[in-house]
């Protein structure tokens, strides 16, 4: 690694005030311009660690630009992985405090609760649908804290993938009730539809996302453990919001998540 720890820990302290003081910074490659992937994840990590220290529990993981059309629009062609906490929950039709965050988007996502460990390398979408108990839907709310969105792909790892909150809605569905590759979701705000796509936005297949993040995790000697909450990605590009908005995202066969902007 390019980074020494002292430098990791002061990077971690550096996004993880800006996130939680929801202020923006510039992006740390700026001035580490020798910052390599596993430095990245290395302050990834850190920022895991701190919150872990204060108590706060870390509730499911999640993958980032997975979809063909978050891709172009963040002119990147390489997913990403981090992790979600429980503070950033919020409840299905309530309402989130904009002031607390930098500048949200939201996106519709599929995401699955497993019942058995994967791990990689070698795991595939076959051994992702064995290891499925069943799926859910949900929005995420990801903000990054890099200022007027300029980043690159390691500033965005390393800030945890720009999460925020997320919201679990609808109901859940065992697998083989579902095609997660036709199952369309369309995304509202205001009542007016803005986004809508079908689960094979995701890589072609939702699960090659989970697949894709045991070996990541594999490689660092890690693995994705039975009852995991994983959140597979945005299905549709990420759209912006303001206080008083209202969003609904509605999934074939899933139902409904919905929450407000105050």
């Amino acid at each position: 690694m390019a980074l020494d720890s002292r430098t990791i820990a002061a990077l971690a302290e550096h996004l993880e005030n800006a996130e939680l003081g929801a202020r923006d910074v510039t992006k740390i490659t700026d001035d580490h311009p020798n910052m390599g992937w596993d430095d990245a994840y290395a302050v990834q990590d850190e920022i895991r660690r701190r919150k872990q220290a204060r108590g706060s529990r870390i509730v499911g993981l999640k993958a980032g630009l997975t979809s063909f059309a978050k891709m172009k629009q963040m002119g990147v062609d390489t997913p990403v992985f981090g992790f979600v906490a429980d503070y950033m929950a919020r409840p299905d039709g309530g309402e989130i405090r904009h002031a607390e965050l930098i500048h949200p988007k939201v996106e519709a996502e599929i995401c699955v609760v497993t019942n058995a460990p994967l791990t990689g390398p070698g795991c595939h979408v076959g051994s992702v649908m064995a290891a499925v108990d069943f799926v859910v839907p949900a929005v995420e709310v990801i903000d990054s804290r890099y200022r007027d969105f300029k980043f690159d792909l390691k500033s965005v790892v390393a800030d945890n993938t720009s999460s925020a909150r997320f919201v679990i809605g609808g109901r859940s569905r065992r697998l083989d009730d579902l095609d997660l590759r036709t199952l369309g979701v369309v995304l509202e705000r205001n009542g007016e539809i803005v986004a809508m796509a079908a689960g094979a936005a995701v890589l072609g297949h939702p699960l090659a996302a989970v697949a894709m993040m045991a070996n990541h995790l594999g490689v660092r000697g890690q693995h994705i453990p039975a009852g995991s909450f994983v959140m597979t990605g945005g299905v549709t590009e990420a759209v912006a919001v303001e206080p008083g908005d209202t969003i609904n995202a509605r999934f074939q066969d899933l139902g409904a998540v919905s929450m407000r902007f105050v």
